[in-house]
């Protein structure tokens, strides 16, 4: 892995690890692996990276305990890139025991407010992705929002 294709399962691994992170703490374990790897820093394609994990839900973020958290998302299959598994020897991040039920409502309210925009804006693309999201939302966080694909079905149906 280098850090501009890190995947967003990557990601999700790093933040599985502790149970969660900060945005910052997560940028800053990937600086890490680039640094132990002898590659160069970039942090703006470390923030690019990380905001494209959030983007199409392989990272969702969540508040707890006046923080707000990454934790792994409804898309996302969590793999440790080559040596992550030393980060928390490295890092000075805690492990945090995140509520599952927190992260899958945190899910559940952005994807209602991406249908909504992405229905408001005509945004096809989005309307199809956010289709696929909404299947993986229900399997991985045992809710329903059939009303949410339904919303977005419709956007379809209506534009052909």
């Amino acid at each position: 892995m280098s850090i501009p294709t890190a995947t967003g399962d990557e990601l999700a691994g790093v933040a599985d690890l502790f149970g969660a992170l900060t945005r910052d703490e997560l940028e800053s374990a990937l600086s890490e692996l680039a640094f132990k790897r002898g590659e160069a820093v970039d942090e703006d394609a470390i923030d690019d990276a990380v905001a494209a994990a959030i983007e199409r839900y392989y990272l969702v973020a969540v508040d707890h305990d006046g923080e707000r958290l990454l934790a792994p998302g409804p898309v996302a299959f969590p793999t440790l890139p080559d040596g992550a598994e030393d980060l928390p020897h490295i890092m000075d991040a805690s492990d945090r025991d995140i509520d599952d039920g927190g992260v899958v409502e945190a899910a559940e309210r952005r994807l209602r407010a991406d249908a909504a925009q992405a229905v408001d804006a005509d945004d096809t693309e989005r309307v199809e992705r956010l289709l696929d999201v909404s299947y993986d939302l229900e399997t991985w966080g045992s809710t329903d929002v059939s009303d949410v694909r339904s919303r977005l079905d419709d956007a379809l149906e209506n534009r052909n």
